[in-house]
């Protein structure tokens, strides 16, 4: 049975490494497609509207597919489900360069979306499945990976826009690369199966209440990631009269930061626990949202999103975490928090835009600063069973040890 294989510390650690590589794998689909979006709204002949109303497809097929995900990990096993959804994952990157209008554009990025929400879920189930089994943090780590996996394929993608390269071309091979390293390292993977009888989890439902908890953390967190990462340079170009070079350089330092403390954050999590951590790190966010709204200054705002950055990092990776420990359906809870995480990811840059129209960017900012000020309030609900409706599962227990966890 699933619920009592025992794996040696050893194959635990190859586990963990493996996984790591995969959530790299993952990071580094996204950053190459982001570097080629000026190349494919050409090819696709879109304008900047089309094109944004294009990009929220990815965010919709996400949120749709991604309760499939417990199902296929009960069929087939969590190793067979991730490396499927992985490699259908990696080569959607193929898709978007070959759209040839808004239409097609539209229904490919839904695709491309809805396989990356999938693959999403499957391996930060399987995170939180080897994390427990360690009895360490690991999932900070993971997502810093997933962001150096972004920058690996955002660089590769930026030197081939600068040759001139077409997009199909460099997406084709950037998704056979991508797809054989995936499929080699989810050999190593944790392979768990379900039990005979555990029953299988709902295709379509509604997240637990302890995921929409659990998720209004994440909510906060990823809009300011996302309300930070998309609008700091226009924040420091439009409201502090900054250079485009110094505006842009607010951008990759803020993704810099992010990367850096989630590598960074397994030990702190561990030192001090995930409520501490969060509360901690609140506090850092809000004092960044309040550098960044008060800034006489371009060296005072960017030091107002590094902090935002710093805040931040790690609230992601916890919530996975928290939900994969919250109840007797670790999956259902995860891609719960995933579609809440998503949905704010996909709100994020569009609200903050509405709010500068209609007032100021300054005073979209201090919207921001208020949902950094609610993880200092909320991070409770990261405490084990803070989130829950019913009792944790035990440890090495079927509900947390068998493929229904991805």
């Amino acid at each position: 049975m699933a619920g009592e294989t025992v794996f040696t510390t050893e194959r635990l650690r190859r586990a963990r490494f493996a996984v790591a590589a995969v959530f790299c794998v993952h990071g580094a689909v996204t950053g190459s497609f982001a570097t080629r979006i000026p190349w494919i709204q050409d090819h696709a002949d879109v304008s900047a509207g089309q094109l944004g109303l294009a990009l929220a497809f990815p965010a919709i097929g996400a949120s749709l597919a991604m309760p499939l995900a417990g199902a296929i990990s009960h069929r087939f096993g969590a190793r067979t489900a991730l490396r499927g959804l992985l490699a259908l994952w990696t080569m959607s990157l193929t898709l978007p360069s070959l759209a040839p209008n808004i239409y097609g554009l539209c229904a490919v990025l839904f695709v491309y979306g809805a396989t990356a929400g999938m693959s999403d879920v499957a391996m930060n189930a399987l995170g939180v499945e080897t994390e427990n089994r360690l009895g360490k943090s690991i999932m900070s780590s993971l997502h810093g990976m997933w962001s150096v996996g972004a920058l690996i394929g955002s660089a590769a993608g930026t030197v081939a826009a600068h040759l001139g390269g077409d997009a199909r071309l460099h997406h084709l091979i950037a998704a056979l690369v991508l797809t054989a390293l995936g499929l080699l390292f989810c050999q190593g993977v944790l392979d768990l199966q379900s039990t005979p009888e555990e029953e299988a989890p709902p295709r379509f439902s509604l997240p637990p209440k302890s995921a929409l908890i659990i998720g209004a953390i994440g909510f906060c967190a990823v809009f300011a990631e996302g309300a930070s990462l998309d609008w700091s340079a226009v924040y420091l170009r439009d409201e502090l009269g900054s250079s485009a070079g110094v505006a842009a350089a607010s951008t990759t330092a803020f993704a810099l930061t992010m990367a850096v403390a989630r590598l960074a954050g397994d030990r702190v999590v561990d030192r001090f626990g995930a409520v501490r951590t969060v509360r901690v790190g609140g506090v850092a966010a809000t004092a960044g949202g309040l550098l960044v709204v008060l800034a006489p200054h371009a060296v005072v705002a960017m030091a107002g999103f590094g902090l935002i950055g710093l805040g931040v990092a790690v609230v992601v990776p916890l919530a996975f975490a928290a939900a994969g420990k919250s109840g007797p359906n670790p999956s259902q809870a995860i891609a719960g928090v995933a579609t809440i995480t998503y949905t704010s990811g996909l709100i994020a840059p569009s609200a903050i835009g509405g709010i500068a129209d209609a007032t100021s960017l300054t005073f979209s900012f201090g919207l921001v600063t208020l949902l950094a000020l609610g993880l200092v309030v909320g991070a409770g609900v990261l405490r084990p069973g803070g989130g829950a409706t019913t009792a944790p599962a035990a440890s090495g227990s079927p509900a947390t040890s068998s493929g229904k966890v991805s």
